[in-house]
């Protein structure tokens, strides 16, 4: 990752745009009031002008310009951009980089309403490429509880808009976000949403603390083996069609990785074989995870 400009931090960004050139066209997120979320809870949402961003694409030094293949369009919500200024953000990487291959963003359910079917066309057209969309359940009662604002099927509807107009989606949903009380009906309704969208990419992270304690007060947190338990239960029940899925964060006990269907029986025999052998250590198994962020 190329760093040219002041950030204001924290900023984060996917695993898959590590080698991408970052543009925070936004600060914060529009849509920062999920109980279970701290990423945001530091910055006011506001939006930069389009005149900020072409000085700093004009800051990218001329001899570094052909290397820049991938930008990311920072921070967590940047779809939600006004459209105008948004093609007119694309076209200037278009013409600072000429070897630009893809851009990507962050999408909320909130900045997927903002906009058309034509206007996610039009953007795609411009080179933006993928978006990736926090679910995080597929259970209402769950949706309800971090507040989220959207229901599953509201969210299904917006996504398959964005599939309609041609844009990939790498989708991520939480172990452990429903605590122990909906754990089977969270894990199951969310392998049936990805099922029934069947997008590019799906990710799974783990429930953990950053600027978020008082959630983690409205359920019981998952132990080490109920996470492994609720990850096999999704594994189990997916069945969606050319999705690849990762389970590789940092907060993750239980790595997987494969392409759906054609790794499905695999994926879920090394569940398995996780879930058996950490019933092997009791203490372990029970035990509820620590990882956290200490900072932001």
């Amino acid at each position: 990752m190329y760093y040219y400009f002041d950030y204001q931090e924290p900023v984060f960004r996917p695993p898959s745009e590590a080698q991408s050139l970052i543009f925070q066209i936004t600060v914060g997120c529009s849509q920062n009031q999920c109980r279970f979320c701290g990423m945001y809870k530091m910055k006011s949402f506001h939006v930069r002008s389009v005149e900020e961003i072409a000085a700093e694409i004009a800051e990218v030094p001329a001899h570094h310009r052909p290397h820049i293949r991938r930008v990311f369009l920072a921070d967590g919500d940047a779809l939600v951009y006004p459209q105008a200024g948004l093609l007119d953000i694309l076209d200037r990487l278009a013409e600072a980089f000429p070897n630009l291959t893809r851009v990507g963003a962050y999408a909320s359910p909130n900045s997927l309403t903002t906009k058309s079917l034509a206007d996610l066309e039009a953007l795609r057209e411009k080179k933006l490429r993928i978006l990736y969309f926090g679910l995080e359940s597929g259970d209402d009662d769950t949706l309800k509880l971090v507040n989220k604002g959207f229901s599953a099927a509201d969210m299904l509807q917006l996504c398959r808009k964005a599939q309609a107009a041609g844009l990939k989606l790498s989708v991520t949903a939480i172990l452990g976000l429903a605590g122990s009380e909906r754990s089977r009906e969270h894990a199951r309704a969310t392998a049936a949403w990805i099922t029934a969208l069947s997008p590019e990419y799906f990710s799974l992270l783990t429930m953990f603390r950053r600027h978020n304690d008082d959630y983690f007060r409205l359920i019981r947190p998952l132990s080490n083996g109920q996470v492994i338990q609720e990850a096999l239960d999704i594994v189990r029940h997916l069945d969606p069609q050319r999705t690849i899925l990762r389970s590789n964060h940092v907060s993750n006990i239980l790595n997987l990785a494969g392409s759906y269907p054609k790794d499905r029986d695999r994926i879920i025999a090394q569940a398995e074989m996780a879930l058996a052998e950490a019933k092997k250590h009791p203490q372990w198994f029970n035990l509820v995870p620590e990882y956290e962020e200490e900072f932001f």
